[in-house]
């Protein structure tokens, strides 16, 4: 349309930095998701993005897929992050970038990581090399949103999943919750196992419909699956218990160790912030909360969520578990089979959500 925003040349290939950054979504955490392109007279050369966590990043697959890496020498190289400027399980891309000597970098924000803020800009500039900063910031951090909060808020990044019927319950009164979203739904809820760090249960939940909590309708790796069971109540023979997918319990009562299955003793004051802190150390940059109502309740009521997808069917249960109250703002909506999906988050959210 006539109205509509032209991109610049510079947004055009940020825009293929940022579609190829997204492949790296659920192989990468806790890194953040990067992808790069070179320019050179108008024209990519060579593109790459960060695959797997602890290999090559995006800059170096870039360089790579040039053939040649004599090519980069005066010309534009294009990089949705900062590039990093310390050593981690590779080499600082900065110091890569330095000696091929690109004419310009044009990065889409800087990285909140303290170990690599504005220290990747500087080592370029020093160079001698033209950096251009903010081209699709806005678009960077959205995609980069498990990242951007888990180095500010030092939390994981909080994703709410509920189905409810028309009438708004999410269960019935035996509290048995299926099915109430469609085949489409479901399997769409596998394809998000794939792409966070873990998925989150409460204990009744756990009880009354036994998930497996892993990827099944959907091809990638199986979240790490997490309980809140603050008594012990579980009996042994949930598949949340089997040993087959790296498990934590968080309870009240004992610590201990077993092969795929953690029991972490919390303290009962402050069990949620603790919860969060301790994934946090342990490098889990994100979550998918699937139930149950009580559990749901508790992350929207502490203010720690960062979006929640409600898929509504059109059945109805007439009595049963009430859905969640959620308190924020509906930015997007898309229907998924016979279901109504919808996007929500916080009010005042800054974190620019869009469509998924």
């Amino acid at each position: 349309k006539d109205n509509e925003k032209r991109m610049t040349t510079e947004e055009q290939f940020m825009a293929r930095a940022l579609e190829l950054a997204s492949r790296g979504l659920g192989a990468v955490s806790p890194n953040p998701l990067v992808g790069c392109v070179i320019v050179r007279d108008g024209k990519i050369i060579g593109e790459g993005w960060h695959q797997k966590h602890g290999k090559a990043h995006a800059e170096v697959n870039a360089v790579l897929d040039t053939g040649d890496e004599s090519l980069v020498n005066g010309s534009d190289l294009y990089v949705t992050l900062e590039p990093c400027a310390h050593t981690g399980k590779t080499p600082p891309c900065a110091d890569l970038l330095v000696r091929l000597k690109p004419r310009r970098v044009v990065i889409a924000h800087t990285d909140p990581n303290p170990l690599v803020s504005g220290k990747g800009i500087g080592k370029l500039t020093d160079a001698g090399i033209e950096v251009l900063n903010g081209v699709l910031e806005s678009q960077a951090r959205h995609l980069n949103r498990r990242f951007l909060r888990f180095m500010t808020d030092h939390r994981p990044y909080i994703i709410l999943k509920w189905a409810q019927t028309a009438d708004r319950l999410i269960a019935r009164e035996n509290l048995e919750s299926k099915w109430i979203s469609g085949t489409l739904s479901r399997a769409l809820v596998h394809r998000w196992r794939a792409e966070e760090d873990a998925v989150l249960v409460g204990t009744r939940t756990a009880i009354h419909d036994n998930p497996l909590l892993t990827v099944r309708d959907w091809t990638g790796r199986n979240p790490v699956r997490i309980v809140v069971d603050r008594f012990l109540r579980l009996p042994q023979h949930l598949h949340l218990l089997d040993g087959a997918v790296r498990t934590i319990v968080y309870n009240v009562l004992r610590h201990e160790e077993k092969s795929h299955l953690l029991m972490v003793r919390l303290d009962e004051n402050d069990f949620l912030s603790q919860l969060l802190g301790d994934l946090h150390r342990r490098d889990i940059q994100s979550v998918i909360v699937e139930g149950g109502a009580f559990t749901l309740q508790q992350f929207i009521d502490s203010g720690h969520w960062d979006e929640a997808r409600i898929f509504e069917s059109a059945r109805t249960f007439g009595k049963g578990v009430n859905a969640p109250q959620l308190r924020g703002q509906k930015v997007d909506s898309a229907r998924i089979g016979d279901d109504e999906l919808s996007l929500w988050v916080p009010q005042r959210s800054t974190w620019h959500l869009v469509s998924r």
